[in-house]
């Protein structure tokens, strides 16, 4: 029941291997003399005698991790330009806002009847 350590190519022995991390598939997947095997997986019974075929940075699994952590970080050009966008956006409208009351607070409390007198169609 332990894992494989490498990708790499059966070149002796029979077995059950479990990729169900790496592929999805949730039955055990049959490995005789010639079938790869993807490093992660678990061989669920019988013993093989692989050939490693990638080790390290280069084996199914790191470069799934690998892929995987570029598209965490990495942010989208529509989503570039929105956080750039929303950048100028939103002070502005916090400023729009400011003024829009003080001119209201300003106009309200000075004179209420030019208020009356300038919008009475409203």
């Amino acid at each position: 029941g332990g894992k494989f350590p490498v990708d790499g190519k059966v070149i002796e022995g029979c077995s059950m291997a479990d990729e169900s991390l790496i592929t999805g598939e949730p039955m055990p997947v049959v490995k005789r003399i010639g079938n790869t095997v993807i490093a992660g997986s678990i061989n669920a019974q019988g013993s093989l005698l692989i050939q490693a075929t990638h080790v390290g940075p280069e084996t199914t699994l790191s470069q799934i991790v690998k892929l995987v952590e570029e598209a965490q970080t990495s942010k989208a050009p529509i989503q570039q330009f929105a956080d750039k966008l929303s950048g100028y956006f939103v002070p502005f409208i916090v400023v729009i806002s400011v003024a829009t009351l003080t001119v209201w607070i300003i106009i309200g409390f000075a004179d209420f009847d030019a208020i009356e007198q300038h919008l009475s169609g409203y």
